[in-house]
């Protein structure tokens, strides 16, 4: 599924450099190809914004050729940002106004950097559920990433995120729960998947509310969820959408703050180096006279196996093919004629 440049995102070009298909709007209107618009609610931090927007823009555009992809950026108002970010944000980015009155087919929520114990607490959170009160009634389908889960959780279950001992952080091995749900066709049995997070929902609460889970762990847990009806709220705890050194950046981030003595020593993340790698980072930790000026990037990051990338694709090729197949070709209606939106898969699924 081609992504389409109706607008200058510098993401688009990135990931055009890397090899993959870019249609111009002018190619795109050639073809007779239904079109897809997808919204991308980016709330993470300044230092992450860009490498979120090029990660799902990414997957979105790996899925097969069957439409053609119009990705809709916006953020949330209330969360604070740098002048440069800002001016990005303004150049680059949509506003929410002006996409909900032009129609959505789909929507992302990505996570963020929690500021608060509860989020209940956190600022943006009325703007953000004025979006998912909005989305509920307008959109096919809307998967949330890490805290927009946990935020989504407690909006529509009243089910709150509980703090975890020690943060979960690294690469870790999942099994499917559900074979037969088309979200999860032609995907291994076993794969992995990275995680980061200090809280969680756990799988014994999600049960007890009935919430499909599809993707869980024994070391991490509950990987993939979904609301009751198995489509229209698709609910992340990991990260496939992580690149291969997303994890490292972000132990990065967390050492260099221990050696500013503004935090711990923080655990490298789990299942993630090879086993070179992470003989290399021991000895630059066992080296007392080291700083972050001598951190071992580029020896590290070349000791990476990706693991998780095919299973991230084919995950959102099945979900954006059943948006393909279950919104009407009118964005600004939520489904085609026929399909009960309380229970979209089951009427998709009927003779």
């Amino acid at each position: 599924m081609p992504l389409v440049a109706h607008h200058s995102l510098p993401t688009l070009n990135d990931i055009q450099k890397e090899g993959q298909e870019i249609l111009t709007p002018e190619r795109a209107l050639s073809q007779d190809i239904r079109e897809l618009h997808i919204g991308l609610l980016n709330m993470m931090p300044d230092g992450a914004l860009k490498a979120t927007e090029r990660q799902f823009l990414r997957l979105i555009g790996n899925c097969n050729r069957i439409a053609q992809f119009y990705v809709h950026p916006f953020t949330l108002e209330s969360i604070p940002r740098n002048s440069a970010t800002q001016d990005y944000i303004q150049q680059y980015y949509e506003p929410f106004e002006q996409i909900a009155e032009q129609g959505l087919d789909a929507l992302i929520v990505t996570g963020t950097n929690p500021t608060q114990a509860k989020i209940s607490d956190e600022p943006f959170l009325p703007a953000m559920q004025n979006i998912l009160k909005w989305a509920d009634s307008n959109v096919s389908s809307v998967l949330y990433s890490c805290l927009a889960s946990h935020a989504a959780f407690e909006y529509f279950y009243n089910i709150q995120r509980q703090p975890l001992k020690n943060k979960l952080f690294g690469v870790y091995p999942h099994r499917i729960l559900d074979p037969n749900h088309p979200l999860l066709s032609n995907i291994n049995t076993r794969f992995d998947m990275p995680h980061s997070r200090k809280n969680d929902i756990d799988q014994t609460t999600l049960q007890a509310h009935n919430i499909p889970i599809l993707i869980a762990s024994e070391q991490a847990g509950v990987a993939l969820a979904t609301s009751k009806d198995g489509f229209r709220h698709i609910y992340l705890q990991g990260h496939p959408e992580y690149d291969q050194i997303s994890l490292l950046k972000e132990y990065q981030r967390d050492l260099s703050a221990y050696f500013e003595q503004q935090q711990p020593l923080p655990n490298p993340p789990n299942h993630y180096f090879t086993e070179k790698g992470q003989q290399i980072l021991d000895d630059f930790l066992n080296d007392a006279s080291n700083d972050m000026r001598d951190f071992p990037y580029q020896q590290l990051s070349q000791e990476i196996d990706i693991t998780w990338r095919d299973t991230a694709k084919a995950i959102f090729a099945n979900w954006l093919g059943l948006v393909y197949q279950l919104t009407h070709s009118n964005r600004k209606q939520q489904y085609m004629q026929g399909i009960d939106p309380n229970n979209p898969l089951k009427t998709w699924r009927t003779p």
